[in-house]
C-alpha cells in the first residue's frame, strides 16, 4: 500500500507531523521501534521525570513546607515504588493516548526498526526479523536523539545510568554523583536529592545552565545548594570503578590537575543528547549529515534527497519536544500545500526543578554579543503578594527589550511556576510587541504573574511595587 506520507519515529515531533498531516487530508503511515508510542519524551524522558519531580516536591513540601503553613504532620515516610506506580501510570496514560489519536485520524501504525530503502520507500524489520517494504510520496525522520556517552566510562543504567535508568532507581542511593550540570542532570538531581540521596554535580565549565542567562544561573546554583545539592565546576570526570561497596568516580580540574576519588552509590552521566540515527540508511540513501550528526535540511525540512524531510532532534536547533513539534506541523503543512514555518526566536525552555526557570528569546550575554543595545528590567517575587501568600518569593523576572524600540527580545523567570507564566512572554514576542505593551496589559490581582507585568513595568518605566 502506498501512502502519501510516512513518518519514522513516533516521539512528540513525529507523532504530532502525521495528526496535522492526517487532519489536512494526507494518508499516513507510522513506523515505531518500540512498543508504544511518543518516543523518548512520554516513555522514557519528559514525562515520566515530571511525574516524579511532581511527586518528589510534594514529599518535600509535607517534610518541610507544611508546618510554616500551620499545617502540621508526621513526618512523611517515602513509598518509592508507589510513587514509581504513579510514574508509570502516567506513562501508559500518555502512550495510549498517541495510540487513540492515530486510529482516530485514520493513521497506520508500524512497529519495528525503520530503514529509508531509497527514494518513497522504508523498510520495517519487526522483533521476528520479518520485512515488509512500505511505499509513499514522501518520508520524514523524527527519530530523535540519545543519551551522549561519556568516554571510558561505561553505562549499566543500574549504578552508572542515564536519564533512563535515573528514572528507575529501586532505592533512594545514599550518595548520587552527577556528571553535567545541564537541564537533565538537575532535573533529576533534585528528585534525589529530595527523596534523600546526598547530591553532587561535577561539571566541565565554570557555570551551571550553560546557553542560561548568567543571571538566572548564578541565583539558581545559590538556591541549589541551600537546597543540599553540592557543585564541583571546572572539573570532569575521567573514570568509574566499581568498588565491594559502592563506586569510585576519578574527578580532575577541566583544565588539567591532580585527580580526586570519590565515592558513590550512582553515578549520572547527563552530558547532553546526541542525535538518533543508527540503521536508517542515511549514508545510503546519500542523505547528508554535519558535523555533528545531525541531518541537513533547507528551509523547508527537506533533506539532500528529493522527497525526504527531517525535523526533531535529529536537526539542528534545540533539542526540545515543543520545537519537533512545530516542526511536524510545519512539514505537514507544507506537504499539504499550506505555508508551514517555525519562528526558532521565540521557543521557551523550562527547567522543571522546584523552583523553575523559563526563558524564552535572547538572554543578556547574546545581546551583547551581538551587539544589540537594549534595556532590561527585573522584578522580585519577594515584592510579590501571591509569592508571599504561597511562601514562594525565590526568584525573579528579568524582560529585555531593544534600547530604541522596546521590542521584547527575551523574558527570563527564575521561581515558582515559571514554566506557566512564560507563555504570556512568548505570545507577545510573537507579535512583536513592546515591554510597554506587556506592562500595559491588565493582570489579574493576586497572582505570580503580576511580577512579570511588574518587571515590563521596570524595562519601559519604573515599576509601581517596588
Amino acid at each position: 500500500m502506498a501512502y502519501d506520507l510516512i513518518v519514522i519515529g513516533t516521539g512528540p515531533g513525529g507523532y504530532v507531523c502525521a495528526i496535522k498531516a492526517a487532519q489536512l487530508g494526507l494518508s499516513v503511515a507510522v513506523v515505531e521501534k518500540r512498543a508504544t508510542h511518543g518516543g523518548t519524551c512520554l516513555n522514557i524522558g519528559c514525562i515520566p521525570s515530571k511525574a516524579l519531580l511532581h511527586a518528589s516536591e510534594a514529599f518535600e513540601h509535607a517534610g518541610h513546607g507544611l508546618a510554616g503553613l500551620g499545617v502540621k504532620v508526621g513526618k512523611p515516610k517515602l513509598d518509592l515504588k508507589a510513587m514509581h506506580g504513579h510514574k508509570d501510570d502516567v506513562v501508559k496514560t500518555n502512550v495510549d493516548g498517541v495510540g487513540f489519536l492515530f486510529k482516530k485520524n485514520k493513521i497506520d501504525a508500524f512497529h519495528g526498526t525503520g530503514r529509508i530503502a531509497g527514494p518513497g520507500k522504508v523498510e520495517v524489520t519487526g522483533e521476528d526479523g520479518a520485512v515488509q517494504t512500505l511505499e509513499a510520496k514522501s518520508i520524514v525522520i523524527a527519530t530523535g536523539s540519545d543519551s551522549a556517552p561519556l568516554p571510558g566510562v561505561a553505562i549499566d543504567e543500574k549504578t552508572v545510568v542515564t536519564s533512563t535508568g535515573a528514572l528507575d532507581l529501586a532505592k533512594v542511593p545514599g550518595k548520587l554523583l552527577v556528571v553535567g550540570a545541564g537541564v537533565i542532570g538537575l532535573e533529576l538531581g533534585s528528585v534525589w536529592r529530595r527523596l534523600g540521596a546526598e547530591v553532587m554535580v561535577v561539571e566541565f565549565l565554570d557555570r551551571i545552565l550553560p546557553g542560561t542567562d548568567n543571571d538566572i544561573a548564578k541565583q539558581f546554583q545559590r538556591m541549589l545548594g541551600k537546597q543540599g545539592i553540592s557543585f564541583r565546576l571546572g572539573s570532569k570526570v575521567t573514570g568509574v570503578e566499581k568498588a565491594k561497596a559502592g563506586l569510585k568516580v576519578s574527578v580532575e580540574p577541566a583544565k588539567g590537575g591532580e585527580a580526586e576519588v570519590l565515592d558513590a552509590d550512582v553515578v549520572l552521566v547527563s552530558i547532553g543528547r546526541i542525535p538518533f540515527t543508527d540503521g536508517l540508511g542515511l549514508d545510503e540513501a546519500g542523505i547528508l549529515r554535519d558535523e555533528h550528526g545531525q541531518v541537513t535540511v533547507d528551509a523547508h525540512y527537506r533533506t539532500s534527497v528529493n522527497g525526504i524531510y527531517a525535523i526533531g532532534d535529529v536537526i539542528a536547533g534545540p533539542m526540545l519536544a515543543h520545537k519537533a513539534e512545530d516542526e511536524g506541523v510545519a512539514v505537514a503543512e507544507i506537504l499539504a500545500g499550506q505555508a508551514g514555518h517555525v519562528n526558532y526566536g521565540v521557543i521557551p525552555n523550562v527547567v522543571y526543578t522546584e523552583p523553575e526557570i523559563a526563558t524564552v528569546g535572547q538572554s543578556e550575554e547574546e545581546l551583547k554579543e551581538a551587539g544589540i543595545a537594549y534595556k532590561a528590567g527585573k522584578f522580585p517575587f519577594t515584592a510579590n503578594g501571591r509569592a508571599r501568600a504561597m511562601n514562594a518569593t525565590d526568584g525573579f523576572v528579568k524582560v529585555l527589550a531593544d534600547a530604541t524600540t522596546d521590542k521584547v527580545l527575551g523574558v527570563h523567570i527564575l521561581g515558582h511556576g515559571a514554566g506557566e507564566m512564560i507563555h504570556e512572554a512568548a505570545v507577545i514576542m510573537e507579535f512583536g510587541g513592546s515591554s510597554e505593551d506587556l506592562g500595559r496589559t491588565c493582570h489579574a490581582h493576586p497572582t505570580m504573574s503580576e511580577a512579570v507585568k511588574e518587571a515590563a513595568l521596570a524595562t519601559f518605566f519604573k515599576p509601581i511595587h517596588m
